[in-house]
């Protein structure tokens, strides 16, 4: 009997188009599932029926609770090269092995900067004006040349989003718990001196950490008090690292010029949310990682895990991320 697969979160049903699977399909079912699975019941009722599960990132908690409750599961894919949201203890104690994927940092900087520009030249507002029959020019754009730039975090996809800001002739500086003078000289950009120093100054801060003990909660109200009201704020990281109720009420009060949002709380979010409905707020559907390129990878990857797990030989296997 063929083990069966789950892929998780194929919102677009192109799992299965977006790599070659018969290297597996011989002894694997795979079964796709477009809708989210949001609760822990939800997804034990679905999957425990399932030997091997792909899932996205780090949409999907695979808590112990959840781990325990799925018995026939032997391999947990999710893509990227670390997973904060799985018990990875749980895990090797329940003989469930977890292997990942690369990454590129590519299409994470793409959408980065979209939501800058989208931002700065009203992109949205008067498109929907224009398509409308709406007012001829309604906003007036912030210039980017000769503005500063803050970055929280200069890793593989911060650097990149600094040397772009650098092309556009911005000033760029950066700030992360362990960033040092060596790495900020590296990438070309100037070390802030403090978390609050990069928010009093920046034009646009763009927010590039892992989450973790020392970043979750990282920008609460106090802190985005800090930034000027002709600021922008812009998260394509992760959603804990900025307090969401704190950044609803600085949009509506206008004490920010506005936030581009890729990441959220709650994913997908609820059709009610207030976030749906903010002013000065550009929001994506957690594109960040949603490139052709990307899916390539990622399921690709995901069936040489699974061909090397059935193997004897599992790869790419996954170790608990420190922050």
């Amino acid at each position: 009997m063929r083990a069966r697969c789950a892929v998780l979160d194929d919102y677009q049903g192109v799992a299965t188009a977006m790599a070659d699977w018969s290297p597996v399909l011989d002894r694997v079912a795979v079964v796709g599932f477009p809708e989210h699975l949001g609760t822990e019941d939800e997804l034990a009722a679905a999957l425990a029926g399932f030997d091997i599960v792909v899932t996205l990132r780090e949409r999907v908690p695979f808590p112990a609770s959840l781990l325990a409750r799925l018995p026939r599961l032997r391999l947990l894919v999710a893509s990227g090269t670390r997973n904060s949201v799985i018990d990875h203890a749980a895990a090797e104690r329940l003989g469930v092995t977890v292997c990942g994927t690369s990454s590129s940092p590519t299409p994470p900087v793409e959408l980065t900067w979209a939501l800058i520009l989208g931002l700065a030249r009203g992109l949205v507002a008067e498109n929907a004006a224009l398509r409308a029959g709406g007012p001829w020019q309604s906003t007036v754009g912030a210039d980017l040349h000769g503005r500063r730039l803050g970055l929280l975090g200069l890793g593989n996809v911060g650097s990149r989003v600094a040397r772009v800001g650098l092309a556009f002739g911005m000033e760029v500086v950066a700030w992360s718990p362990n960033l040092t003078r060596e790495r900020s000289e590296e990438v070309g950009v100037a070390p802030a001196a403090s978390l609050p120093e990069l928010l009093r100054t920046s034009d646009v801060v763009s927010v590039h950490l892992g989450l973790g003990d020392r970043t979750r909660g990282l920008l609460g109200a106090r802190e985005l008090a800090l930034l000027r009201p002709t600021a922008y704020l812009v998260n394509t990281s992760r959603a804990a690292i900025v307090d969401q109720g704190a950044l609803g009420h600085a949009l509506e009060r206008g004490a920010i010029a506005g936030a581009g949002l890729d990441v959220f709380d709650s994913e997908p979010l609820p059709a009610d949310h207030p976030l749906r409905t903010l002013p000065r707020l550009l929001a994506t559907p957690h594109l960040g990682y949603v490139t052709e390129g990307n899916y390539r990878r990622y399921y690709g990857e995901a069936v040489e895990d699974i061909q090397a797990f059935l193997a004897g030989s599992p790869i790419r296997r996954l170790e608990p991320a420190r922050f």
